[in-house]
């Protein structure tokens, strides 16, 4: 029997299994079509949020005294389009990169089913002493979630620190007058970072994205845990458990990694 690869929503929280005459190539890029709408609707909504995150934290304390006073003051001086500022490297990079996470999670927890956690290797993670939490169907523990979440954080990250890079020197420009700005778009930044230190400049800061994105752990196990919790204890319709399980593990993931 083939394993089918868990795909977005509720099949992609576990794999489902298939039979051998199952086309594997219409399986495969579920997970990174799926990430490319899931980037466009992260930042049509969260984009403004991020922005004013961004600015928090890299002004001085007697910039804005609240987010709140951050979002009045951008909007006064730089209208609703300054809460877009540094919009464009995320618009394809967003896209990009959550069709890389969700991709590279739906093939390792995949890999992970048929090598660490499979049925039928002698393994101390597939013990049934241990008591993992999982799902009858595709009997990969919340463990392996956790750790399928890790290696696709770490894959990702290599796509998203450029991206972030671009994104956060932009969001910092506060001038409303274009011509003013010392980076005047995404493509002007890009090449003025590896004019004055190449390549590797736009990678600064990989080692904090790599670890900010470790804690992927936490998002990808609590939202099995969610999910199956909430299937076994209510009869919420699948498209409204994905919701609430996704906010609920998301808000998880950003308490663990917030400090990162």
């Amino acid at each position: 029997m083939d394993i089918k690869p868990p795909l977005f929503g509720a099949e992609l929280a576990e794999p489902v299994v298939m039979s051998k005459s199952s086309p594997l190539q219409q399986r495969k890029y579920r997970g990174f079509i799926a990430g490319i709408f899931s980037g466009a609707a992260k930042l049509t909504v969260g984009h403004p949020f991020d922005t004013i995150k961004v600015r928090m934290q890299t002004s001085t304390s007697t910039t804005f005294r609240t987010p709140l006073d951050c979002v009045v003051q951008t909007i006064r001086k730089e209208g609703v389009r300054g809460l877009y500022k540094g919009a464009t490297p995320p618009l394809a990079g967003w896209m990009m990169m959550d069709s890389v996470m969700l991709g590279s999670l739906a093939v390792y927890r995949n890999f992970l089913h048929r090598t660490l956690f499979s049925p039928t290797r002698s393994s101390p993670f597939n013990s049934r002493n241990l008591d993992l939490i999982q799902s009858p169907e595709s009997k990969l523990p919340v463990v392996g979630h956790g750790l399928a979440g890790i290696l696709a954080g770490i894959t990702v990250s290599f796509v998203a620190a450029p991206v972030e890079h671009l994104k956060a020197r932009l969001q910092v420009q506060y001038s409303p007058i274009k011509a003013s700005r010392f980076y005047q778009g995404p493509i002007d930044c890009m090449q003025k970072i590896v004019r004055s230190h190449g390549i590797p400049g736009l990678y600064h800061g990989l080692t904090a994205t790599l670890i900010f994105r470790s804690f992927f752990f936490f998002w990808w196990s609590t939202y099995e845990i969610f999910t199956l919790q909430l299937r076994q204890r209510t009869t919420l319709s699948t498209p409204a458990i994905n919701f609430w399980a996704g906010g609920l593990s998301a808000q998880v993931f950003w308490v663990c990694s917030y400090p990162s």
